[in-house]
């Protein structure tokens, strides 16, 4: 019975929905930075995995379902956008140039750096796209023939930065706008990174959430002539 039941989809779903509502109610009860529920899903997945010695085949059955649904979520983030549009229009310029520039310096560099420590095309293609949201990120990396598991995991990596750092960025660098501070935070570290740009100010969450949808955007552009 026990082992019917653990190579079903439901065991996957479970799972992963029930880590996720344990992982938004520690954050509320906690505010901990690092008590994120995706961070505290992923962990609790994994050691309950482990504990368990339930195959990840068992688990992909499930948790495969989900990752069908990054497409949809995709689309949404043009409703993100649209929410906004009032912002856009208002740092239209500040908007393009930045996630411009937020773009092509992520993918630059990383490009770079794994050109130098002569990482497989693999990896490298999975860590190019590790400033999108997570949805694009995936698709991007599959795409290209790279590792989505590192891909997952760079994303999350570059959100938990943001949420810890954007705010001793800011300080360190003089960045006093907040224009500037909300278009930073959402170009290198998505929507992990807004969650703290909303909470350094109203303007700062909107810019961030419209860097989202933008600089993926960009970088899907970017990502087809490499």
């Amino acid at each position: 019975m026990m082992e019917a039941l653990l190579s079903t989809p439901l065991l996957g779903l479970v799972l992963c929905i029930s880590t996720y509502l344990l992982g938004r109610w520690l954050q509320k009860k906690t505010g901990w930075i690092l008590a994120n529920p995706v961070i505290v899903a992923s962990a609790l997945c994994i050691v309950i995995l482990i504990l368990l010695d339930i195959p990840y085949e068992n688990f992909a059955l499930g948790g495969d379902i989900i990752h069908m649904l990054l497409g949809p979520v995709t689309a949404v983030l043009a409703l993100g956008i649209y929410n906004q549009r009032a912002a856009l229009k208002a740092y239209f310029v500040p908007v393009l140039v930045g996630c411009v520039a937020g773009s092509a310096t992520s993918i630059f560099s990383i490009l770079g750096l794994c050109r130098l420590f002569r990482l497989d095309e693999a990896i490298t293609m999975a860590l190019i796209p590790k400033s999108c949201t997570t949805a694009i990120a995936l698709s991007v990396a599959e795409s290209h023939g790279g590792l989505t598991a590192v891909t997952a995991f760079a994303v999350l990596i570059a959100g938990v930065t943001g949420c810890l750092c954007a705010p001793l960025f800011s300080k360190w660098f003089h960045i006093t706008d907040p224009v500037a501070q909300g278009l930073a935070t959402g170009a290198c570290s998505h929507a992990l990174g807004t969650s703290k740009a909303r909470e350094m100010g109203e303007l700062q969450g909107a810019m961030s959430s419209i860097a989202i949808g933008v600089c993926g955007l960009i970088s899907v552009g970017i990502t087809l002539f490499l």
